[in-house]
């Protein structure tokens, strides 16, 4: 089908609704109607050839009283489908009856397999029927979808001279119509940036990367391919195609089971009816959350390949993913063991709930074959927070992580901006593999593939540039040939991590007692004991200066030991205060001894470090929490070799809390690929403004003196 016939057919689906639902329903609420009549008008072409056939042995089983399960298994044999249909009447012959269109089209609906009547379900269109029986225009819907302007079938339409006057729409040509009036409805409603399909030129992308690297391993055989955000399928459709035409440059016969699960019930519906019209296993689509209810748990896949969408919250998951009361990861699959951790201990792979888009990734990865020649092989697409959001030990960094001392990642393509069809954001392909060629092993190919691309004669949407066939075919080559190039970079595994260290600094307390802080200190104890108002706590206070009760007798201490002076040894003092307070035999708490020293320290760089303990072979010093600090070590370098060069120099007090220390991955794609662009130089910027104040004929010189532009 060309460019041509595409729009064609698109425009006059989507004038359709202009024409028909205009006044009825508002812009937003086209697409509820538009898109289950153009599938159902899709569905109905392809049973029309074979309609009175099935209806004829429909009646036999009917009259022999053979049960569903006979109709079920006989029926599509005849259609010559997966998928049949039992009512008397097409959309064609609904039109003989105007009086009696809803009747006859709820009968009509009535009559699809079980299969159809779940996509019927979760398009909703029954719900509509009545508002477009009330506006009277079911009928002229219905007569819309089958004008002869247009041909919804897999068969062209010829004249009484046998000329083809309309080309007929193949599967996959139906799919891109699809999609194309989806696109167009998200448009219009302004859909959030994640929820698009992903553009065609992508995918041919992906699927190079996927299948080519084993092109020539392909045997004879049944392949898994799967993709948890499946959308309308259309990674699914384009890998069985070109698995097929991969296995028949070889000479093997191969079988290709798709799998996939997606969340929204309209894009599913279009999906599973896409499957459907192809013969495929219609319960090999599953619809539900991948993240809360996986509908594969127990298999395993060959290729795996999604475009989950980006910034999507995953809040409503994670009742399905923690045990509620003990707070724990009840989902194996984001929670695996790890040999850096204590037995029992997992390492977390969730990220942060504003954003699940890497759980589905995590989801891809924990279902991968362990037992064959090629293993599995993914790829993905991810916004650029994938590469680098979260610190050492968060959600994301774990994941990154888990992926990479695994060494499952081997490439990394940055895309155009402006590829999507509802967003501009910084793209990437990833490429993950249990099965790393030789050369690949301990490795990570970055390809900057941002200026490879054409430009779109009329944006699609946000969609204002393709991958040409050259550029597609520039990158995969790229990707094939593993050679450092100023587009393609080659890194260790190790590269990408980091240890983040923990810098400590020890508390420094100079020690004073004051008028102030003695009256802070016993109206502290007080309304820390009492539920007394200020003038009560006043009094005591005064009769506390002055009585042997057991603060008084405190604060007596201080003021004999220390009188007011500064004391900057915190360590002697303490030592002092707590002897002599034992040597009077006063009862005294934790709380109270906490009491004093927060009330009379105050912190002073020019103060002795506060101990806080001594072993045989060192003294441990009190942290300060307001003077830590955190480095980033790559994985590379020694730690302490890192800390003596770049932190002692500074902070000689300094030391690395080393329970603390934190194994981090991040990815700095852009760091990687910059290139420093000069800054002009005074007299150029110059030569422009005055060429600028030429073109304005001296206004501009006028403003800066402030003469009269007027005169």
């Amino acid at each position: 089908m060309n460019h041509t016939t595409h729009n064609t057919i698109v425009n006059f689906i989507w004038n359709i609704a202009d024409d028909v639902l205009r006044d009825v329903y508002v812009r937003g609420k086209y697409r509820d109607v538009i898109l289950p009549m153009t599938v159902l008008r899709r569905l109905d072409c392809l049973l029309e050839p074979t309609k009175e056939k099935v209806l004829e042995r429909y009646k036999v089983l009917e009259e022999g009283n053979f049960g569903q399960n006979a109709v079920a298994q006989q029926l599509p044999r005849i259609s010559g489908y997966v998928f049949y249909n039992t009512s008397k009447f097409t959309f064609k012959t609904l039109l003989d009856f105007p009086s009696q269109i809803r009747a006859n089209f709820e009968n009509y609906l009535d009559g699809f397999s079980e299969n159809v009547q779940e996509i019927i379900g979760k398009f909703k269109l029954r719900n509509q029927i009545e508002t477009l029986t009330e506006s009277n225009r079911l009928y002229a819907l219905i007569n819309k979808f089958v004008s002869n302007h247009i041909n919804l079938s897999s068969e062209p339409v010829k004249n009484s001279e046998g000329k083809i006057i309309l080309e007929g729409l193949t599967n996959l040509e139906m799919g891109y119509v699809f999609e194309e009036l989806i696109r167009r409805f998200n448009e219009e409603n302004n859909e959030e940036a994640g929820e698009h399909f992903t553009p065609r030129d992508i995918i041919q992308l992906m699927v190079n990367l996927i299948f080519l690297p084993i092109e020539n391993e392909i045997q004879g055989g049944t392949y898994l391919v799967y993709d948890d955000a499946c959308g309308s399928g259309g990674m699914l459709t384009e890998s069985e195609a070109f698995i097929q035409q991969l296995a028949e440059k070889r000479a093997k016969k191969v079988k290709i089971e798709l799998y996939g699960q997606e969340v929204n019930p309209e894009t599913y519906a279009i999906c599973k009816s896409d499957m459907l019209i192809k013969g495929r296993d219609p319960e090999k689509i599953w619809f539900g959350s991948t993240i809360s209810h996986d509908k594969f748990a127990d298999l395993q896949f060959d290729f795996m390949l999604a475009n989950p969408p980006y910034g999507k919250s995953w809040t409503v998951d994670q009742d399905a993913v923690f045990d509620g009361k003990k707070k724990e990861v009840k989902d194996s699959r984001f929670a695996v063991e790890h040999p850096d951790l204590k037995p029992g201990e997992k390492l977390t792979l969730l990220p942060r709930s504003s954003d699940g888009q890497l759980l589905f990734l995590v989801n891809m990865l924990s279902k991968m074959k362990q037992s064959t020649a090629l293993g599995s092989r993914i790829t993905i697409v991810h916004n650029g927070s994938a590469l680098f959001t979260g610190d050492a030990g968060s959600g994301e960094s774990n994941i990154r992580r888990w992926i990479i001392e695994n060494d499952w990642l081997e490439c990394i393509i940055g895309l155009p901006l402006n590829m999507f069809y509802n967003t501009g954001i910084a793209t990437y392909v990833w490429v993950l593999s249990n099965r790393k060629p030789q050369h690949r092993l301990g490795k990570v190919q970055l390809i900057d593939a941002t200026e490879w691309y054409g430009k779109l004669r009329k944006n699609l949407g946000k969609k204002n540039c393709v991958l040409t066939q050259a550029d597609i075919q520039r990158i995969t080559e790229t990707f094939l040939e593993f050679q450092e190039t100023e587009q393609s970079k080659i890194f260790d595994d190790e590269d990408f991590g980091y240890h983040k260290i923990t810098v400590e600094r020890p508390l420094r307390l100079t020690f004073q007692v004051t008028p102030e802080r003695v009256e802070q200190f016993l109206a502290a104890s007080l309304t820390n004991s009492s539920s007394k108002k200020g003038s009560v706590v006043q009094q005591e206070i005064q009769l506390n200066l002055t009585s042997n009760t057991k603060h008084g007798v405190i604060l007596g201490i201080l003021k004999d030991l220390f009188s007011s002076e500064p004391h900057k040894d915190f360590n002697r003092v303490k030592q002092e205060f707590e002897k002599a307070l034992k040597a009077e035999e006063i009862k005294f708490t934790a709380k109270d001894l906490k009491l004093v020293y927060d009330t009379f320290t105050y912190k002073d760089e020019t103060a002795e470090p506060v101990i806080k303990k001594k072993t045989k072979d060192a003294v441990v010093y009190e942290p300060d929490s307001e003077l830590r600090d955190t480095e980033n070590v790559p994985l590379k370098e020694d730690i302490e070799e890192y800390f003596a060069r770049e932190v002692l120099p500074h902070v000689p007090d300094a030391w690395i809390d080393h329970d603390k220390t934190v194994r981090g991955y991040e990815i700095s794609f852009t760091k990687y690929f910059y290139k420093f662009k000069p800054l002009r130089s005074l007299e150029a910027i110059a030569a422009d403004i005055f060429a600028l104040e030429a073109e304005t004929e001296g206004v501009l010189r006028q403003i800066v003196s402030g003469e009269n532009i007027g005169e």
